[in-house]
């Protein structure tokens, strides 16, 4: 047993040290300066403060944080709500059909991120195919904007972030047992219910893994919000290179980036106290205790 736990940790080394040299040291570093105070030319000053905290008071930083949250918020269930029924569909199709079900689905990755986000842009401009074939279809004006808003935001997020919920739901749903259903509605559930009753909660690990795959970068978006939004929809991560590249005002940025991180260990840890109560649900059940 001891050479067993042994080697385990030996295994465990290599990606221990990466994690404490890559993840963990630059947080603490980023909290750290977060609480140092700026010179003029845009370094780090002696001594301790809280101004870069007080100063996320300021009503434009609590716009942006909004901004940010109910973008990724929405474009977690959006892509929760798509990924779901696909990930159901391929799961049923059969062997060959689903491999080229899944080809299609990481295809957009052959493709560099930039461009597929550029693509976006020229397809949302004035002169692009969609503006004018809305205009077609009396779905739209001329004066319409359909770049430099919060909604084409949150669909070039969509459209970015969908096929990564679609993967981990559909690895739920195809080692999900669907005979489970057919005796579901044997026993008089109908379709739906037996899909929301039977097939969801078999699937449950597979969503909150694609809930954490979504929500998560898409806090920290800087590149969709700055080509396909605009100055006026900036989300944290936008706020966060500006006051590193443009103002070179390093504590602002790292308050700012503290902030973006603890909303990312909340997720977590919310997700992490889920799965540890479900998982000592039964140890207390078997103890006797109700």
């Amino acid at each position: 047993m001891k050479r067993r736990r042994m080697g385990e940790w030996l295994l465990s080394i290599p990606s221990v040290v990466w994690l404490i040299l890559f993840f963990a040291l630059p947080t603490l570093l980023i909290f750290g300066l977060a609480f140092k105070p700026a010179t003029i030319n845009g370094g780090i000053g002696p001594g301790w403060t809280l101004d870069a905290w007080f100063r996320l008071g300021n009503p434009s930083y609590l716009s942006i944080l909004w901004r940010t949250v109910w973008l990724s918020l929405s474009c977690t269930v959006i892509c929760i709500g798509l990924g779901v029924p696909v990930a159901y569909w391929i799961a049923r199709l059969p062997t060959k059909a689903r491999q080229w079900a899944l080809i299609l689905i990481i295809l957009p990755f052959w493709t560099n991120f930039l461009i597929r986000v550029f693509a976006w842009r020229i397809l949302l401009h004035p002169d692009g195919l969609v503006k004018q074939a809305l205009i077609k279809l009396n779905l739209a004006e001329m004066n319409d904007q359909l770049l430099y808003n919060h909604w084409a935001i949150l669909l070039v997020l969509v459209y970015t972030y969908l096929p990564f919920a679609i993967l981990p739901l559909y690895a739920a749903a195809e080692k999900f047992d669907f005979d489970l259903l057919d005796a579901a509605r044997d026993l008089g559930a109908g379709r739906w219910v037996a899909f929301y009753k039977v097939f969801l909660p078999g699937v449950r690990v597979g969503m909150l893994t694609a809930i954490l795959i979504v929500f998560i970068p898409a806090l920290g978006s800087y590149a969709i919000p700055e080509i396909v939004g605009g100055p006026t929809s900036e989300m944290i991560g936008n706020k966060i290179a500006q006051r590193v590249f443009t103002e070179r005002s390093l504590p602002d940025a790292s308050a700012l980036s503290a902030v973006l991180a603890i909303g990312v260990f909340l997720p977590l840890l919310l997700i992490y106290l889920y799965r540890h109560r479900r998982g000592a649900a039964p140890s207390e059940l078997e103890g006797g205790q109700f």
